[in-house]
């Protein structure tokens, strides 16, 4: 891997790069397509490319459930099991250490006072439990117990093949006190030196990206990033948890003490607001599932903000859901009454129109924060797209 920087944002800390791996070139600052399981749920990889996204991710916990990493690694890797043959990315694991062990059944994120759906009302037993050598957890599929440790997550990570993977960490809750947040990030401080060692024995292209962590504390997170970045990493992680109101300058104490010539990657964002300021404060890559994750549940992206297309509006409403998109979608003539009717009537199409937009969206959103950054247009474009955006 090589990443070569072309410009610089006057005044902060965005920057505009070309990161090259063994299976393209990534164009940065570039959002990252989530591929949880081996696929963009609803889309083919050609469907991807044709949003512009570049590269994909895979989760390490899922994959490893099913089918297996063995299955994967056999295929080829994950670009070759899948058909994409651009770049791709694993995450460790870590965030199921969040998602299933303190966060399980509460509905929480990676910003303090936010919720998110998908929890399990009433169940809050955790599936996860650690200790100082790794994470012990059940599977969400069959309560079989399983272990993961940083040498298994690197290994694991390791058959699965993906250009760029990142190292065991644990991702605390925002809410959880500042006396644990130090406790994990000393934790997770111990794990990147095993995660390095075990990526270091086991060789390969791969390239491993260490994470920083501390949570909403300024002092921790810049312990966390300068500890992170005395260790021999090609790149590196920004992780939760975060005051939503405060990301940006989270992001900033990080980024102000991390090598300038290593790419950074933050972990698990992807709302267009926080976007803006991300790149901003200097990261290269992102991924979240949201986009497509909204798109299947009928909440499509304007440009004056999220539209619910299963409101009784929408029902004879023949335009495009934007006039000025490029998607496929939009570019050929489905309308918003169409997709209403595809939601209403649980079409397996409806998935597919709508999460080709929300990603093409998002994509075509960070290509312009990108082209702003080369030609000093970025904040005129940051202020058209506010002023127009609504939350």
């Amino acid at each position: 891997m090589s990443f070569a920087l072309e410009s610089r944002l006057s005044g902060t800390l965005g920057r505009a790069g070309v990161l090259t791996t063994p299976h393209g070139v990534i164009h940065t600052p570039a959002f990252v397509a989530v591929g949880t399981k081996a696929t963009v749920k609803a889309l083919t990889p050609d469907q991807i490319a044709a949003t512009g996204s570049e590269v994909v991710l895979g989760n390490t916990y899922h994959l490893y459930l099913e089918p297996g990493e063995k299955i994967v690694g056999e295929a080829g890797g994950l670009g070759k099991f899948m058909g994409w043959s651009g770049p791709t990315m694993t995450d460790s694991g870590g965030f199921q250490v969040f998602s299933l062990g303190t966060a399980f059944g509460k509905k929480a994120n990676k910003f303090i006072g936010h919720r998110v759906s998908g929890a399990v009302e009433g169940q809050r037993t955790p599936l996860a439990h650690i200790d100082d050598n790794g994470v012990t957890f059940r599977s969400y599929k069959d309560g079989s117990v399983h272990r993961f440790t940083p040498e298994r997550s690197i290994e694991i990570q390791h058959v699965i093949g993906a250009d760029i993977i990142f190292a065991f960490d644990e991702c605390t809750s925002p809410e959880a006190s500042e006396e644990y947040q130090k406790e994990a990030m000393d934790r997770t401080h111990r794990w990147a030196k095993r995660s390095l060692a075990q990526h270091k024995k086991l060789g390969g292209e791969q390239v491993l990206f260490g994470v920083v962590q501390g949570g909403r504390h300024e002092d921790l997170r810049k312990e966390s990033a300068r500890t992170i970045a005395a260790m021999d990493f090609d790149g590196f992680g920004i992780g939760g948890s975060f005051d939503k109101a405060d990301m940006g300058t989270a992001v900033r104490w990080v980024s102000e003490i991390l090598p300038e010539e290593k790419p950074r990657h933050l972990l698990g964002i992807g709302d267009p607001l926080d976007l803006f300021e991300a790149v901003e404060n200097g990261c290269d890559l992102f991924d979240c599932v949201a986009p497509m994750r909204e798109a299947r549940t009928g909440a499509l992206y304007t440009k004056h903000g999220r539209i619910n297309i299963e409101n009784a509006r929408y029902k004879i409403d023949f335009s495009a859901i934007e006039d000025e998109c490029d998607c496929y979608t939009c570019k050929n003539g489905f309308t918003k009454a169409y997709l209403a009717h595809l939601f209403r009537s649980e079409e397996i199409l409806a998935s597919t129109l709508a999460t080709i937009h929300n990603l093409r969206f998002i994509v075509k959103l960070v290509d312009g924060m990108r082209q702003g950054i080369l030609d000093s247009t970025f904040e005129k474009y940051k202020d058209k797209f506010l002023s127009a955006y609504k939350k």
